[in-house]
């Protein structure tokens, strides 16, 4: 774990690389991961990592002139994407490449496609599928248990690589039973939420 400077607080993170570099006021939830060469600045406002979220390598995050940046909780923000100043729902999964910038609002259970560029002030309704450049919503699906999902599988593997174990999603039994006992869980959340 990178050494502790003023403004960054870390509520029990999975795993935190050490080459990942943050700055300013910085806040990381418990269970999440901080990926390779993985940058968070934030000179003014602040941001905030939710629980179980992953900040995939060489991911850019960064403050907008008037706004923080905030990531909800069992979120994934895949490689090489950029973040500035923006606000991220539950359960939200940007893909590779992708860039969003001040002011956008992306809703809970979300899918950003790889390389897609929201601009300024773009809103994005829950449950959305949205690619582009700009980027606009093209349909939509409540994404709850996938992303999710996805994100528990990044923090096994957080867990997993604290541990210096870089080979955990090898398909054995234990990520079957991993598999099994927690899409149960998962699925029963959607259903305890959103109905049948």
């Amino acid at each position: 774990m990178p050494e502790n400077t003023t403004g960054i607080v870390f509520n029990s993170p999975a795993f935190i690389h050490p080459t990942a570099q943050l700055y300013g006021t910085v806040t990381v939830e418990e269970g999440s991961s901080i990926w390779p060469y993985a940058v968070v600045r934030a000179e003014a406002h602040e941001v905030q990592i939710g629980k179980y979220s992953n900040i995939q390598d060489f991911v850019m995050i960064h403050i907008g002139w008037q706004t923080p940046t905030i990531i909800g909780e069992y979120c994934s923000i895949t490689h090489h994407c950029t973040l500035h100043g923006c606000t991220i729902g539950n359960n939200v999964l940007v893909g590779i490449n992708s860039t969003i910038m001040d002011g956008c609002v992306i809703g809970d259970n979300c899918i950003i496609a790889g390389h897609t560029f929201l601009k300024e002030g773009t809103v994005i309704p829950d449950n959305s599928i949205v690619m582009g450049s700009p980027g606009e919503a093209k349909k939509s699906r409540n994404n709850f248990v996938a992303n999710r999902m996805n994100a528990l599988y990044y923090h096994r593997n957080a867990l997993a690589y604290q541990n210096g174990d870089h080979r955990a999603w090898n398909m054995d039994d234990d990520m079957a039973a991993f598999t099994k006992k927690n899409l149960a869980e998962v699925e029963a959340d959607y259903v305890r939420l959103y109905g049948g």
